[in-house]
């Protein structure tokens, strides 16, 4: 068996053609999309995402600004930062990049944005839209792993989906979202007895764990849909850098079972910065009326 190869970095340039007319409609409109990160601290891996997703705002026509604050800041600080950013009709789009340093309150600070600019789709407003199936802003990740399997072609309806993982940034919503997809969906998670026996029952296999090479091939159905969600940073002395990036499924014993597979790097991780794109526009239209 051959595996259709997910490739995210095709998808995702095809949906930034899209999203970049329609930001250059918006601009003859008198109207310019922007995006503003918030983030706390110097963490290393925090600093390469809102460098790339900067960079999709640049290539997009997006305005794009961070605000960059000390790994010191005061839950006030912050709060007030947030407030700030509401108020200003130029910002249509907010996004709290985490992990926040530990003493400050994540919840509290997504809950602080306001709802129609919160393009991550974390706040409780938004995630109640997406339970009851209403039309709103959605996190970008799992909209990312439907498009990706709606590209390959894959029967949503009525598959068997098993989603490893119950975090509220992928693994809820994506269950929610493949249960409107007509799935037929499990959530698994760290308590699972007998994960193995479920997850050889998925027509498409979601894995959302954080653990490398997790999903090996005895824990898949031959000819599935297997969407690696990790992003792990192994050592490899013999790679350039020290360490390689690796997902949570087992890539090369797992490829010849699947139907379609998406690769780590490469796969869902460009479609979740789409997607961003994708939901920053929304939102402006939408608080717009352009």
């Amino acid at each position: 068996m051959s595996a259709i190869i997910l490739n995210g970095k095709e998808l995702a340039a095809q949906m930034e053609t899209a999203q970049a007319q329609r930001v250059r409609d918006l601009q003859a409109r008198g109207v310019s999309p922007k995006l503003v990160v918030v983030m706390a601290g110097d963490n290393p891996a925090s600093a390469i995402y809102v460098r790339n997703k900067a960079r999709a705002c640049e290539r997009l026509g997006i305005l794009s600004d961070t605000i960059h604050l000390p790994q010191t800041v005061s839950q006030q600080e912050l709060l007030r930062v947030i407030d700030g950013l509401n108020a200003d009709p130029t910002v249509h789009g907010i996004l709290i990049q985490l992990p926040l340093p530990e003493h400050l309150d994540e919840d509290a600070a997504l809950l602080r944005v306001n709802p129609a600019k919160d393009v991550d789709g974390f706040h409780l407003y938004n995630a109640g839209r997406l339970l009851r199936g209403e039309d709103g802003i959605r996190p970008c990740t799992p909209q990312g792993i439907v498009r990706l399997l709606k590209s390959a072609g894959i029967a949503l309806d009525g598959a068997r989906a098993v989603v490893i993982g119950r975090s509220n940034i992928v693994g809820k919503p994506a269950a929610l979202m493949l249960t409107q997809e007509n799935c037929t969906v499990t959530l698994c998670h760290s308590h699972t007895r007998d994960l193995a026996q479920i997850t050889r029952q998925a027509d498409i296999l979601v894995a959302a764990v954080g653990k490398p090479r997790f999903v090996t091939a005895d824990m898949v159905k031959p000819g599935a849909a297997v969407i690696d969600v990790g992003i792990n940073r192994v050592e490899d002395a013999s790679a350039k850098r020290g360490y390689r990036i690796v997902g949570d499924v087992a890539y090369d014993e797992v490829a010849p079972k699947c139907r379609a597979i998406t690769p780590v790097p490469g796969g869902v991780g460009p479609m979740t910065i789409a997607m961003l794109m994708a939901n920053t526009v929304k939102a402006c239209r939408q608080q717009t009326g352009a």
